[in-house]
């Protein structure tokens, strides 16, 4: 699982220089209105591709500066593992940390880096949606994207969505064949007749592989005859054959010098080179025969390898080839025709893709009764929910919509509907006005489904990321909704890492981490910081959220408040998920396959 370890602003807004260290589990950034925030999820989201200006450029800096570290320990998750070797950036689960950055001038012009990789806006996006998902007032991301919507229902229902890809794809394929296939009908009787009809012609020739220079040798030497003859018969006259031949002259100097030659020593290397000469010639001479009995002038072959060769030029010349290619030019257009056959098989195409349909329909309907059996389930739990994050009488609907046409992702597209109050009827989220409840439902949705979760994996839930950022989602609410906000966001961070920015004591209390952002003026300069604070000091900012005094009735107050906290996540620690509400008990779990 993916998780937001540090984030560092140089000259944002009224950050001059910010160095965030987080912690996995709840984290809230705290701090009087106007502190700044806001800045730093602002800045977050600018090193996520949000679109970016000018004025995020500190006043008299050059440029800002963003970076955010994810860690991706103990090893980078496949999705984004994938991800990051598609698009050309280095990430080994050594690693185990992911760096994005991105830089904005003060003429509004950004550059962007992945792991020191120049990289384009729409890639930053791309790795975003993997890796942090922001609710606040108005960004709901997560909650709108069909896609999304639907991997969630998938998710808890335990659905085979690789086998549904698997197969559509194979559907996809098959009737594109058949389509192809219908669509070239004409062209494909064309061709082929074409085919046919050139092989037909060369394959009166036959030409076979090796036949044309086997041809060409055979037509030279018929071609010759009668000069071979004749050189061959002169040649052996000279040799061994006429009475003054070399042979013949050879054995007379071989006769004069045989009986004087042992007596000097130069007399007998002469000898020795002579008798060598002979030997020679007599070899020469059988040769000579040789050739003389196995040439024979043959008119009738002579013409009828005038006429193949003939035959082959032709053929080269008209299909614009060498004649020695024309073997190979008939095998490939066999092939051809083998392949147009297999393709204009109609039969067959529409054989394939009917099994293809029938295949993918399979995993269909079995994954849609998975979404219709899990659908209630995950409303009811989600509505449960809602009652006590101030949207009493509210109910949240997972609503399957069939398609007139079959789709990658089944008969059915999912769509999260929800009705703000008794009576009403639920419409899509994407109509609901209302941005503080939306950003609880997310809070709902989030802490009910991320039991299907294994965060020992590494496998995020399907809508949520490794990090969840909540921006203000408890603005306009308090007292006892505030209490069930600060608890389910605990709740939610022993399995996501989760930051919020709050103005309610009761969540700041509830977190395992609490920053605290302030301003002040330095050097002529109002600049922002954030520190990190713990045992006095956090209950002393608990006091200042509570609105009264720093006195001790205030820091009693936090103190008592933090102390309930901890003692809430300690019982949830030893309980487990089951003691955290009367909700945790109807929370759709993932089914387990029988084996």
């Amino acid at each position: 699982m993916a998780m937001l370890r540090r984030l560092i602003l140089r000259d944002v807004v009224i950050v001059d220089e910010l160095d965030v260290e987080l912690a996995p589990g709840f984290t809230v950034l705290t701090g009087e209105t106007g502190a700044g925030k806001s800045i730093l999820i602002d800045a977050l989201q600018l090193a996520l591709g949000n679109r970016a200006d000018a004025a995020v450029v500190r006043e008299g800096a050059t440029r800002a500066d963003v970076t955010a570290e994810f860690d991706l320990a103990p090893a980078c998750p496949p999705r984004i593992r994938a991800w990051l070797e598609e698009a050309g950036f280095d990430q080994s689960d050594d690693a185990g940390s992911l760096l994005l950055r991105r830089v904005v001038d003060t003429q509004g012009k950004s550059r962007a880096w992945v792991n020191g990789r120049p990289a384009t806006l729409t890639q930053l996006r791309e790795l975003a949606e993997q890796l942090v998902d922001i609710h606040g007032q108005h960004a709901w991301q997560s909650l709108t994207r069909p896609d999304a919507v639907r991997a969630l229902l998938d998710e808890q229902a335990g659905a085979d969505s690789a086998a549904l890809q698997q197969t559509w794809r194979a559907r996809r394929q098959a009737f594109q064949r058949l389509d192809e296939a219908r669509a070239r009908q004409a062209d494909l009787a064309r061709e082929r007749e074409r085919l046919q009809w050139q092989i037909a012609e060369l394959s009166k020739l036959n030409p076979t592989a090796g036949e044309w220079d086997a041809l060409n040798e055979e037509h030279a030497r018929l071609s010759h005859g009668q000069a071979i003859l004749d050189a061959a018969q002169t040649a052996l006259a000279a040799v061994s054959d006429a009475e003054d031949c070399a042979e013949h002259q050879v054995g007379a100097a071989i006769h004069a010098l045989d009986d004087v030659a042992q007596l000097v020593p130069d007399l007998a290397d002469a000898l020795a080179v002579l008798q060598d000469a002979r030997a020679l010639l007599q070899d020469a001479a059988r040769g000579l025969n040789a050739a003389l009995n196995h040439t024979e002038l043959d008119p009738q072959r002579l013409a009828t390898l005038d006429e193949r060769l003939g035959s082959w030029m032709g053929l080269a010349r008209r299909h614009r080839r060498q004649p020695g290619e024309l073997p190979e030019l008939l095998a490939g257009w066999q092939r051809e025709l083998g392949e147009l056959d297999a393709a204009s098989d109609m039969d067959a195409l529409m054989a394939q893709a009917d099994a293809a349909h029938a295949a993918w329909r399979a995993v269909a309907q079995a994954v849609s009764a998975q979404r219709r059996a899990t659908a209630p389930v995950l409303s009811q739990a989600v509505t449960a929910v809602m009652q006590d994050l101030g949207m009493a009488g509210g109910r949240f609907e997972v609503a399957l919509l069939p398609q007139d046409e079959p789709q990658a992702w089944g008969l059915e597209s999912v769509e999260f509907r929800v009705a703000g109050h008794a009576g009403s009827t639920p419409r899509a989220l994407a109509k609901v006005a209302s941005g503080g409840e939306l950003s609880r439902l997310a809070l709902a949705i989030a802490v009910t489904t991320v039991g299907a979760a294994d965060p020992v994996a590494g496998q995020a839930d399907a809508l949520t990321s490794g990090t969840l950022i909540f921006d203000e989602i408890d603005a306009g609410v308090g007292g006892q909704v505030g209490d069930t906000v600060g608890r389910l966001m605990q709740r939610l961070g022993r399995h996501l890492q989760v930051m919020a920015v709050t103005h309610l004591a009761q969540v700041a209390a509830c977190a395992d981490q609490h920053l605290v952002i302030s301003k002040a003026l330095r050097g002529g300069q109002t600049l922002s910081a954030a520190r990190p604070v713990e045992g006095a000091d956090r209950a002393g900012e608990i006091a200042r959220m509570l609105g009264g005094e720093l006195g001790e009735t205030g820091l009693a107050h936090a103190q008592a408040m933090l102390q309930a906290a901890r003692r809430d996540a300690a019982d949830a620690d030893l309980d487990g998920d089951a003691a955290d509400g009367p909700q945790a008990a109807r929370r759709p779990r993932r089914r387990k396959e029988p084996a």
